[in-house]
């Protein structure tokens, strides 16, 4: 039987959730085009939806606001971050932002056109659709074993590094104006990468003079992972293993609302200093002075307070352990999900478990879908809504090689009997599989179409 691990904190404070009736579910779905992300959260029981920016923060945290200094101009808010950074990431230069789709268009705007490739291990939704956004075209080169739902492996996030010099022999180092790769691997299950892998990377990138960037939003999930999987770590601290991997990239960004546990923050770092101001031109342009970068200083104070609570080892130990509590309660009622369970979420496999939905007609919008009408619980599509994109040369619709819905956990947020809830649901969802239908596209913009679109059953 699952064990679920015991929480390293109590709580302190509670909000209410209730749980609706199955007609005011329909209505609200109705109401919503059948799109859960238009779904009102009142209306939601159980919000798996994401783990950005919904995690509870600490006592720390809270009482770190109190002291935010919101000068416009060199707050001191700032200078405490800024050693943060420097202290777990190492880079000399960082400007703060609202949260990590910013810092992908600055860096977008400052370095892709048209002409551009920029390859990754997996682009998740915001990085993909500010690439395209400025004409680049978003490479994915992930390893074979990542699109292997039932494949056990430790460091299934890994990009195939002999895929990666010969797609840039093929494509030519002048298109390439810098390279990335994200940690853990979010579109691909929260599959951790290892240090191995990164080295490698940075050195295939190093060679050929492309800048490396790392997406850095669940970093502090990726060292744990490499603490517990890779040898040679496991006296290591997190913070070490954070020290190591940062060391090998030119600059990274990060949405801050993950492994820092804030509601609301990111950066863009970098080593470049001419890069740097560029950036703060950018960044005064789109978000705000440098030294507050569309952020309050109570903002800036939590997030410094975070990422240090983010690298804590008995919470890490927490956090994932729980994630696999859930993934063994799925496991029991027969649903496939991305084996083996990443860092932050679920990823159930919409395409394996209703096989009479074609890509076409959206097998992942259809599980979220019942999943909420059955349960009032909020999860995300990650397949051919989110990811299913033209080719621009031929026009051909190209799918992604997974169907998946994504039940992300909010960090230290559910408690294991809303685990068991969910559970609950998936065993009736499962029992009556066979019975549901697809869904058409009545309405959607050309990129990040899945925030907004609008859908009818079928």
């Amino acid at each position: 039987m699952p064990k679920h691990p015991a929480e390293p904190f109590r709580i302190k404070m509670v909000e209410p959730i209730r749980l609706t009736s199955s007609e005011e579910r329909k209505q609200a779905m109705i109401h919503a085009g059948y799109n859960l992300f238009s779904v009102p959260a009142k209306d939601v029981y159980i919000d798996l939806l994401t783990d950005s920016g919904t995690g509870a923060m600490s006592q720390a945290q809270w009482a770190s606001i109190m002291v935010g200094d919101e000068s416009y101009a060199g707050a001191r808010s700032f200078y405490r971050l800024k050693e943060v950074i420097q202290d777990i990431f190492g880079f000399e230069f960082f400007v703060p932002t609202h949260q990590g789709r910013a810092a992908e268009n600055i860096l977008s705007a400052l370095m892709v056109n048209k002409d551009s490739y920029i390859p990754s291990n997996m682009h998740f939704d915001t990085t993909d659709a500010n690439l395209r956004a400025r004409g680049g075209r978003p490479v994915n080169l992930v390893n074979d074993q990542a699109f292997n739902i039932s494949a056990i492996v430790p460091f299934k996030g890994n990009m195939d590094v002999d895929k990666l010099r010969k797609w840039i022999l093929e494509t030519g180092p002048e298109k390439i104006p810098f390279g990335c790769i994200t940690i853990t691997n979010n579109a691909g299950g929260g599959q951790p990468v290892s240090l191995e892998n990164i080295k490698a990377v940075a050195a295939i990138y190093h060679q050929y003079n492309i800048p490396f960037f790392i997406d850095a939003c669940r970093y502090a999930e990726n060292c744990y992972f490499i603490k517990l999987r890779e040898p040679g770590y496991a006296e290591k601290t997190t913070k070490e293993i954070a020290r190591e991997i940062f060391s090998l990239a030119d600059g990274a960004w990060m949405s801050s609302k993950k492994d820092a546990i804030v509601n609301i923050g990111g950066f863009l770092a970098m080593r470049d200093e001419g890069l740097y101001q560029k950036v703060c031109n950018e960044l005064i342009l789109r978000e705000g002075f440098p030294t507050y970068g569309g952020l309050a200083g109570r903002d800036l104070e939590a997030l410094a307070t975070g990422l240090y609570e983010g690298l804590n080892e008995d919470y890490l130990d927490y956090r994932l352990k729980q994630t696999a509590y859930f993934a063994d309660k799925i496991r029991e009622i027969g649903i496939p999900i991305i084996e083996p369970a990443g860092g932050h979420a679920i990823y159930l496999d919409a395409g394996t478990l209703l096989p009479q939905i074609p890509q076409k007609e959206f097998p992942g919008q259809a599980l979220t879908a019942a999943i909420y009408l059955e349960g009032g619980i909020r999860g995300v599509e990650i397949g051919s809504v989110m990811f299913a994109h033209k080719d621009p040369e031929t026009g051909e619709i190209i799918y992604p090689k997974l169907e998946l819905v994504r039940l992300a956990l909010p960090r230290r947020v559910y408690t294991q009997s809303h685990l068991d809830y969910v559970a609950d649901i998936l065993q009736e969802i499962w029992e009556k599989r066979a019975s549901f239908h697809g869904y058409c596209i009545t309405y959607a913009p050309e990129l990040l179409r899945h925030f907004t679109a609008r859908f009818e059953p079928l």
